[in-house]
């Protein structure tokens, strides 16, 4: 199973498994990786599931589409930047095995 390394506000750093096909939302959800509210349980409703891809990640996980609904929802979050995806929508494949993500310092 890939595993997905999610590095809090303050550098904690939580490494988990996930199995292909889940979103990495549900990565942080299913191990209880502190930072991800994830209110809307993966809906692209809420944008408290907001992190920052690691850079070198960014060509394999790609950018919210403009006018997209991802992008819309980003526009709620506290403090975007250009690496900022909602993690509901990304879904795990093998080529995410090692992904790194940074959660901002909060949600709302």
């Amino acid at each position: 199973m890939p595993k997905i390394t999610f590095i809090e506000h303050n550098g904690t750093p939580h490494t988990v498994e996930i199995a292909l096909g889940k979103s990495v939302m549900q990565a942080a959800v299913d191990n209880n990786v502190p930072g991800i509210d994830a209110d809307c349980g993966g809906e692209c409703a809420c944008a408290t599931c907001h992190v920052y891809v690691d850079a070198a990640w960014l060509p394999k996980t790609g950018l919210p589409v403009e006018g997209s609904q991802e992008a819309s929802m980003l526009s709620f979050a506290a403090v975007t930047q250009d690496d900022s995806r909602l993690s509901c929508q990304i879904t795990v494949t093998q080529a995410l095995d090692g992904l790194v993500v940074r959660m901002p310092e909060g949600q709302h």
